[in-house]
């Protein structure tokens, strides 16, 4: 049975600034939705986390990592347990020859820019997805024909009992928007990746177009989780929400994008009910029409109120 309290006595003891009760998970998402979650606390190296982790499990308190909350909806009930948030630890980028190592807090932009600085090409697509490595190797994140499977090598990760773990890019077992990580007790800690050397300035001038293309097509401007839905086979999500004239479709302050309708963006205080039931009507109206189920890309966690 989960003892939160008991794990609570070790968080205050270990972690005195760097943990909250009761912390509203809207605050750490990027689609600024989300109820809070029971404890919430902040490692600040590796030795901290594979206590923690051990504590947690120790206390049969369920955990779940969050890295920028980017690919997320919380649902308005909150998160029972403990979400670990990993960030400023796991931010180490070196690059030897075509092998670039990045920690699982890096953000892809800066993995991409830094890859670019050392003159390795095969990054590109991620300067303008949000995110940080961690959950981008997960989720198998991608963009312009790019994805972290055609570049990953290997993984370090903590595995359930506390043991340092590497994981090849077979073990990964990519395919679109999935990675064998989905289903495995570990916690990401680092990326390894095979790039290929090219030109500084070809390099930028890709990355340039792609951040500008982001930025004439998708509405950036309002809070959202990126794209809602993953693309179906001989598809495009977004051209069959399109086609069924759902473009602006809100329920409460969650829309489908009038600008790309392949997001939901949260117009003001949109809730985790807003955004789902608006999501299945889309789903719904979308396989009337053309006959196609989406499937949600979004990754949705939490407890209903």
């Amino acid at each position: 049975m989960m003892n939160i309290e008991a794990l609570l006595a070790y968080v205050r003891e270990h972690f005195p600034n760097r943990y909250g009760e009761k912390v509203p998970m809207a605050q750490y998402t990027s689609f600024h939705i989300g109820g809070p979650a029971d404890l919430l606390v902040a490692p600040e190296s590796v030795d901290e986390l594979q206590g923690l982790l051990k504590e947690a499990k120790k206390y049969a308190v369920p955990t779940f990592i969050l890295g920028n909350g980017s690919n997320l909806l919380v649902r308005d009930g909150g998160i029972r347990g403990l979400v670990i948030k990993l960030g400023n630890h796991l931010n180490g980028l070196s690059a030897c020859g075509v092998t670039m190592e990045a920690g699982a807090g890096v953000s892809l932009a800066q993995a991409a820019r830094f890859a670019a600085e050392s003159g390795l090409s095969g990054l590109e697509f991620a300067v303008g997805i949000p995110g940080s490595l961690g959950g981008a190797v997960i989720m198998n994140a991608g963009a312009y024909d790019g994805d972290m499977g055609h570049v990953v090598k290997s993984v370090t990760a903590l595995n359930g009992t506390g043991e340092i773990v590497r994981l090849t890019q077979k073990d990964l077992d990519f395919s679109y928007r999935h990675s064998a990580l989905q289903y495995q007790d570990l916690v990401v800690l680092s990326v390894s990746f095979v790039l290929k050397p090219e030109e500084q300035q070809i390099i930028e001038a890709k990355m340039a177009d792609f951040s500008r293309r982001r930025r004439t097509k998708q509405p950036l401007d309002y809070p959202s989780a990126g794209s809602t839905f993953k693309r179906p086979f001989g598809h495009y999500a977004a051209a069959l929400i399109d086609e069924a004239g759902l473009k602006g479709m809100r329920v409460g302050d969650a829309m489908v994008s009038p600008k790309h309708a392949g997001f939901v963006i949260n117009c003001g205080k949109a809730t985790a009910r807003d955004t789902l039931l608006l999501m299945r009507s889309i789903e719904d109206k979308v396989f009337a029409k053309s006959g196609v189920r989406l499937e949600p890309e979004v990754m949705i966690i939490g407890e209903d109120v």
